[in-house]
């Protein structure tokens, strides 16, 4: 039985509270609500609030889906919608953002530390955050003293880094290499601040772009669950990178949190040497049988988020073809497709594999192959014939330029590539 339906509420304490569907089941609890941007409003208007479900997945449920809130928790109407929670530009998650946060007084200019915030439901039914319950900051050995205000009276500037975040470009505008060496220039609360605003796709796309040492710490300085969401949308072979730098105990815990597909192609992708064949290739380049036609190839090649390297050939296999395939038949280049009729099958254009490579195939012999045959990707494959991945020219390029590439200047790169 539901208790009565409360007007006003602290966060940290609704935080941890059960959230339950229309059924009466428990599907996660309560870890934040979201707001339109705090320091825009006297009164911001809460949107909604993030619930953590099973696999510690933190996602959105919007304010007007909340049917009600008690001290037996925050019930809804309507289905999950288990898309992790990403907050748009503009909006702010109150706890993270403001929680401990040392904010100013309106009217005297004092500084106070942000200890808990309220909202309140107002007559039209929505939530507003109206209060805040701070503590002084004292000096010396005299006790803190706590009061609970009103959120108008306090002065507070967002956290979110004002160089990117509020340009007038939007960084989803902006290109992966750019965003990188934009974060290179930020302290590393900042880069994870703005790190939060980028979707999967993009911060996916950015890791790939920044040097080994950046990508690191900024990895170590965001959530592991968000990190994970992260992981399965890059390459595996880039993500396999990304959990070999942060070392055996932090990599196996974002293993652990991600998709069991995903984590089972970076996991043997770790197993390869660094500078092999096998720790350089993708596990995920187009792959269709020999029955498959010119126009199911050209389906597959025209997908946006495939690199041109990837995109330039399609490695036709016997079933499965899903790495680790059935054995490779051949190779039909980009090319040899626009030239053929649409209804064409591939088993009647493929071209035998010029040259393949083991997994243990070493970085110079790997680059002599792909100059030997004018080619920008190899084959690899195991010791049955079956392909278990790709090499492509731009993978071989990131080993071989010195590893500070992306940050040296010009004169330094061609001093390094020289030696």
């Amino acid at each position: 039985m539901r208790n009565e339906q409360l007007t006003r509420i602290f966060l940290a304490k609704l935080a941890g509270t059960p959230v339950f569907d229309p059924n009466g089941d428990r599907v996660g609890k309560v870890r934040d609500a979201v707001a339109t941007e705090p320091s825009k409003s006297a009164n911001p208007r809460i949107i909604g609030f993030v619930v953590q479900i099973p696999q510690r997945r933190r996602i959105f449920i919007q304010a007007t889906r909340v049917t009600s809130i008690d001290d037996g928790g925050l019930f809804m109407t309507g289905s999950l919608n288990i898309r992790r929670f990403q907050p748009k530009h503009g909006e702010i998650a109150l706890l993270e953002e403001l929680l401990d946060r040392e904010v100013l007084l309106r009217k005297t200019g004092e500084a106070v530390i942000v200890e808990d915030l309220g909202i309140e439901l107002t007559n039209i039914g929505d939530w507003r955050l109206t209060l805040a319950h701070v503590k002084k900051k004292e000096r010396g050995l005299r006790r803190s003293s706590m009061s609970t205000i009103d959120w108008s009276d306090i002065e507070y500037e967002s956290k979110l880094v004002p160089n990117l975040a509020n340009s007038p470009e939007k960084i989803s505008d902006m290109s992966a290499q750019d965003v990188a060496a934009a974060l290179s220039e930020l302290e590393i609360d900042e880069r994870a601040e703005l790190a939060k605003s980028l979707d999967d796709d993009k911060l996916a796309d950015v890791l790939e772009e920044m040097d080994d040492a950046d990508r690191v710490e900024l990895v170590t300085n965001l959530e592991e669950e968000r990190i994970a969401d992260v992981l399965g949308e890059m390459a595996p072979d880039d993500a396999a990178d990304v959990l070999k730098e942060v070392g055996s105990e932090t990599a196996e815990e974002l293993l652990n949190l991600m998709e069991e597909t995903d984590a089972e192609d970076v996991r043997r992708l770790m197993t390869y040497e660094d500078y092999s064949a096998g720790g350089m290739m993708t596990t995920d380049p187009v792959i269709l049988d020999a029955d498959s036609t010119v126009a199911d190839a050209l389906a597959l090649v025209r997908r946006k988020e495939l690199s041109p390297a990837i995109a330039a050939q399609v490695f036709v296999c016997r079933s499965p073809i899903e790495t680790p395939t059935g054995r490779l038949l051949g190779i039909v280049h980009l090319q040899r497709l626009l030239r053929e009729q649409p209804a064409l099958r591939l088993g009647l254009i493929l071209e035998p594999a010029t040259a393949s490579l083991t997994p243990e195939t070493g970085l110079n012999d790997v680059a002599k192959q792909l100059a030997n045959y004018n080619l920008i990707a190899l084959p690899v494959v195991d010791e049955s014939d079956r392909l278990i991945g790709a090499v492509t020219v731009d993978d071989v390029l990131d080993h071989l330029l010195p590893e500070n590439w992306r940050n040296a200047t010009e004169s330094e790169n061609r001093s390094e590539v020289r030696k």
